[in-house]
């Protein structure tokens, strides 16, 4: 199996541009024939898989592009801004998008972590980054075309589903990005609980020693940890998920004061101030740049 089977595979499925569901939970194939510039945007937990064309992403004010050689892990919640600048009918963006079952991936880490006694890093070590790329090993590219395959038949997804899912989600465990992907899931995901803890509670007033407080963490230890893990702090952090799933709620339709408050700001100048540094525009120049 190679990745020009799975790319067919994909084209056969999806004929238009766009993002389609498979039925299996959490897996989406997408095909994207024209350009989009970077905009704000949440990944949650998740791997994407090219076959075709090229991604582009700015994390912490870094650009990286991304392509069909290796597949993105993405195993904690991050904000960050991505687009398709250099998608066309000629050379489209092909690929597959996999949000975690996070309960599922927690036990498998946890499984492997007993049965094999993994390694375990070195106190003091870095921490593992929100993204990674890793490596189509045969391993991975067999699990997800026998994952897709599923999308044929709604008896196959039915009773299949939940077990092709663990087969790819055990290739990502022993693969490139494996570590990084155990240690958000199994022993030691402290950084991970306290993203999906901010991710929950966005509209309250959490700080930061909230979040240190969640995992048993002195605030100056939380802090080196997080941005160890993030490359941002947690206040940044923190006010770039903000800005994002703001942002992501204004392109939706929704009012620019009721998205602030949904994300816990209580000053609509303030929310208006943090934007146009963000995003170098205000709100509303945003929202028309958009249209």
């Amino acid at each position: 199996m190679n990745k020009d089977t799975i790319k067919r595979l994909i084209i056969k499925k999806v004929s238009s541009s766009g993002m389609i569901e498979t039925g299996i939970p959490g897996v989406q194939l997408f095909k994207i024939t024209e350009p989009v510039s970077c905009a704000p945007a949440v990944y949650e937990p998740s791997i994407t898989a090219i076959v075709s064309g090229c991604k582009e992403a700015i994390l912490g004010g870094n650009k990286h592009f991304y392509d069909s050689s290796a597949y993105i892990c993405c195993p904690m919640s991050i904000p960050i801004e991505a687009g398709t600048p250099e998608a066309s009918p000629d050379n489209p963006l092909i690929g597959v998008y996999i949000t975690f079952d996070t309960s599922v991936m927690t036990e498998l880490a946890f499984e492997l972590e007993n049965a094999n006694g993994l390694e375990r890093r070195a106190k003091g070590a870095a921490y593992p980054q929100s993204i990674t790329t890793a490596n189509w090993d045969d391993a991975f590219t067999d699990a997800l075309y026998r994952l897709i395959m599923l999308s044929e038949s709604t008896t196959d997804i039915a009773i299949l589903g939940r077990s092709r899912l663990r087969e790819l989600y055990y290739a990502i465990l022993m693969g490139d990005s494996g570590y990084t992907v155990r240690r958000t899931f199994g022993v030691g995901n402290d950084i991970a609980r306290s993203i999906e803890f901010l991710s929950s509670n966005l509209s309250e007033p959490v700080t930061i020693e909230n979040l240190a407080d969640q995992i048993g963490m002195s605030r100056a230890v939380f802090h080196r940890k997080f941005k160890q893990a993030t490359n941002m702090s947690p206040i940044q952090f923190v006010k770039s998920m903000r800005l994002n799933k703001a942002a992501m709620k204004i392109a939706e339709g929704r009012n620019v004061n009721v998205a602030a408050m949904e994300v816990g700001y209580v000053s609509s100048s303030q929310f208006s101030r943090d934007f146009r540094r963000m995003y170098g525009q205000s709100p509303k120049q945003w929202i028309q740049a958009q249209e």
